[in-house]
């Protein structure tokens, strides 16, 4: 009901909300149709209730309709100058008749004029050619002008910067504008009184509310007190950390104060009404001279969660995710010597709160630069925002787990570890979240009593238990079974939702047997529509990695035309968001079986892309789901399907090495790790190498026959699959009908891997 008050108040104000300009008419003739008002007798009920609840706040609070006094001061204001224009009728022909008033030196004066408006014409365009040149920031960030919205887009124009640009509404848009905002904050904000109905109290639970973070200065201003409040309670938090001390500014090297980070302090409001401080520093200006090495911080694979996930259901592990409160800043920084010290500058109105706190620890570093008090500090602990803090604190905790016996898998350097009481105990970290999983639940009560003692003194360490747990953006189901669900419904339900589109209800397949084909004379997509694409692809792009692998397919062709992407690529793209929309609700399914064995999907599609490029597909299982899916297209033309699938496999054979290496160091003897293929003439060229090689063959790169020096060494077995069973070629092309479907079941989980 608010999208559709939204719809028609834009129309309202002449603004065409998400749709081209030339259906106005269209939208005028439906709502002034007779026809339309008999059909939509619901919609005017809505609208009703609305102005109902509009009303009945104004007479709750005994205050006059503005609108009403503003619709009445135009009424008087049109009467007046009605009666004016009245009092003095001219007519054209007088009008002809009046004599030039100016007299004698009329040119001159009409000259200067002229002059005068030249000479302003001219100073707007230098005024508007220096506001559009790029600006420096005091960080040496180079500041661009913000992206002003024209008349025809959903957002309405509020930015507060008068000299940058003016936006004014005429008296009907404002009237159209205030009334839908007056209307949605009462509704949002207004207790629900007695007489109103369960459907009101629901509407105004329901109600949007605009989140927003706010600078210090803007923060203060509007919070005041609270906002005083919490910014205190940051910045005592981080002195009894002792995060930085403070330092003269004589004391400093030039290279020092020249690298001073900017210090930033952000102010939000909470949905429950408390007023959050963050304190942060402006790292960026760190890039110019800080090394990708020195500030890149591993963090664990998704690969590696998920396939630890099936171990922990297949064990039936007791999993407890945890929560390291303020990892950073309980990071200490390296020792440096004068000159390469981590500095900080801290401004304005977060210096007098400093001061107001401890002035003599502060007072006397305080110093002026032009007009306003800056502060100079020593960085002692790492702080959110600074590039090497991440990689500081991996350091830390790695070195505090290989102290108490935890063992780093090789092949993840995020996952360690240790046999306790004769089984294994796992945790797998991203940052400051863990997962940590054993048979007996006291090991992790154990863990989680060492993890309060080093990290939990000031604030304690969060950790959840159960069978549910939300980790990494995905909820982890442990069921009785031995297997485990990837659920990401709410991701996907919000992608639907942030859709600008209406989607179709009734597709059953993401995409058609076209997905690969490119029209070279589609028509490219506007500005804010190749915006969207690029939006929705990353956005699935994150998902198919996880939860939602039946999709990837689209996926990885889609994200081949992020940058020119055309009408016909948009029309793929809302498919696929068409068939997010009807499956919402299915989540991935993972488990193992008995066999002690690896299992691997390879096949390739040749010659599938426009520029006549074959496509790889694999899929690896451990018993049930796919845990990991690859689609991609390759990179070389190949002149056969045999080529196709050697180049295929060679893409998968490191992913595969690294899976049966990974699961080994886990503690696990795999018997094998078995790749299926359906492509014999392939098979004997990876079994053979050159001993099956032929005229037509001999072009073959050397390291396509990798493979076989891998299966002479045992690391690798190839077993014929049958091309219905061959699941991989999900991956390679757009499958239809019922392949799609069967094939569909099995990497999700539906169904076992086993035929």
């Amino acid at each position: 009901k608010y999208g559709v008050t939204l719809y028609v108040s834009a129309w309202i104000a002449g603004v065409d909300y998400a749709v081209s300009s030339d259906d106005d008419s269209d939208y005028e003739d439906y709502y002034s149709s007779e026809e339309s008002d008999s059909s939509n007798d619901n919609d005017g009920d809505d609208f009703d209730e609305l102005d109902e609840e509009y009303e009945e706040i104004y007479e709750e609070e005994e205050l006059e309709d503005p609108l009403y006094e503003q619709q009445e001061w135009n009424n008087n204001n049109n009467n007046n100058n009605e009666d004016e224009e009245d009092a003095n009728p001219i007519t054209v022909e007088q009008t002809e008749a009046i004599p030039d008033a100016n007299g004698p030196g009329d040119n001159e004066n009409q000259t200067q004029n002229e002059e005068q408006q030249q000479n302003q014409a001219e100073q707007q365009d230098q005024q508007q050619q220096k506001r559009e040149e790029p600006r420096v920031t005091r960080s040496g960030r180079i500041s661009k002008l913000p992206y002003w919205h024209d008349d025809y887009q959903m957002h309405l124009q509020t930015q507060a910067h008068p000299k940058l640009m003016t936006r004014e509404y005429d008296v009907e848009i404002g009237r159209v504008i205030a009334k839908m905002f007056a209307t949605f904050d009462a509704m949002a904000m207004k207790t629900p009184s007695k007489k109103r109905t369960n459907k009101h109290k629901t509407r105004r639970r329901t109600a949007s509310q605009h989140v927003q973070t706010y600078s210090l200065k803007a923060g203060l201003k509007k919070f005041q007190e609270s906002g005083k409040k919490a910014t205190m309670g940051e910045m005592k938090q981080l002195e009894d950390r002792m995060v930085f001390y403070p330092i003269r500014v004589s004391q400093l090297t030039a290279l020092e104060r020249s690298r001073a980070m900017e210090s930033l302090m952000f102010l939000v409001e909470k949905r429950d009404g408390r007023i959050k401080a963050r304190f942060c520093a402006n790292g960026s200006t760190q890039r110019e001279y800080m090394e990708r090495e020195d500030s890149a911080s591993p963090t664990v694979m998704t690969d590696s969660i998920l396939i630890t996930a099936v171990i922990d259901a297949k064990q039936q592990r007791d999993v407890m995710p945890c929560d390291i409160p303020n990892a950073f800043v309980q990071t200490d920084m390296p020792e440096a010597k004068k000159g390469e010290r981590v500095t900080m500058k801290i401004r304005g109105a977060l210096v007098d709160i400093l001061l107001e706190m401890d002035y003599e620890k502060y007072g006397e570093f305080v110093t002026i630069e032009g007009k306003t008090k800056v502060l100079y500090v020593i960085m002692s602990k790492a702080l959110y925002g600074m590039l090497e803090s991440a990689l500081l604190y991996y350091k830390k905790f790695r070195k505090d787990m290989e102290s108490i016996g935890y063992e780093i898998n090789p092949y993840d350097p995020c996952v360690a570890n240790k046999m306790i009481r004769g089984k294994q105990h796992t945790v797998c970290w991203h940052v400051d979240d863990l997962k940590s999983s054993h048979v007996d639940p006291k090991v992790n009560d154990e863990f989680l009593k060492w993890l309060n003692i080093k990290y939990g003194d000031v604030i304690p360490v969060k950790a959840t238990r159960g069978k549910r747990h939300d980790y990494l953006a995905m909820f982890l189901n442990f069921n009785q079974d031995a297997t485990v669900t990837v659920d990401m419904c709410y991701y996907v339900k919000k992608m639907v939702e942030e859709f600008p589109e209406k989607l179709n209800d009734e597709v059953t397949c993401p995409w058609t047997e076209r997905l690969f084909k490119v029209d070279p004379n589609a028509k490219l997509l506007d500005e804010d529509r190749a915006k969207t694409f690029y939006t929705f692809v990353m956005k699935g792009m994150f998902l198919c990695k996880r939860a939602r692998q039946d999709i990837h397919p689209a996926i990885a062709f889609l994200s081949t035309r992020v940058r020119e992407p055309t009408q016909q690529d948009y029309t793929k793209l809302k498919r696929m968001m068409a068939f997010l929309k009807n499956t919402q609700d299915e989540v991935l399914t993972l488990g193992a079986n008995d066999t002690q064995s690896t299992e691997w999907w390879v096949d390739a599609a040749f010659a599938v892309h426009p520029d006549y490029k074959s496509h790889t597909g694999a899929i690896f299982s451990l018993g049930r789901g796919a845990i990991v899916s690859v689609s991609s297209k390759q990179k070389v033309n190949s002149r056969s399907s045999t080529e196709a699938e050697m180049i295929g496999i060679d893409d998968i054979v490191s992913k595969a090495l690294w899976t049966r290496r990974f699961i080994e160091y886990q503690g696990f003897d795999l018997e094998s790790n078995m790749v299926y293929r359906d492509n014999t003439s392939a098979m004997k060229l990876e079994e053979n190498g050159r001993w099956s090689a032929s005229k037509r063959t001999r072009h073959f790169d050397i390291k396509y026959f990798y493979v076989t020096d891998l299966i002479q060494r045992t690391e690798m077995s190839i077993k014929y699959c049958h091309t219905s069973n061959m699941w991989a070629d999900y991956h390679t092309k757009p499958l239809t009908g019922p392949a799609f479907v069967k094939m569909r079941n099995v990497i999700m989980g539906k169904t076992s891997t086993t035929p």
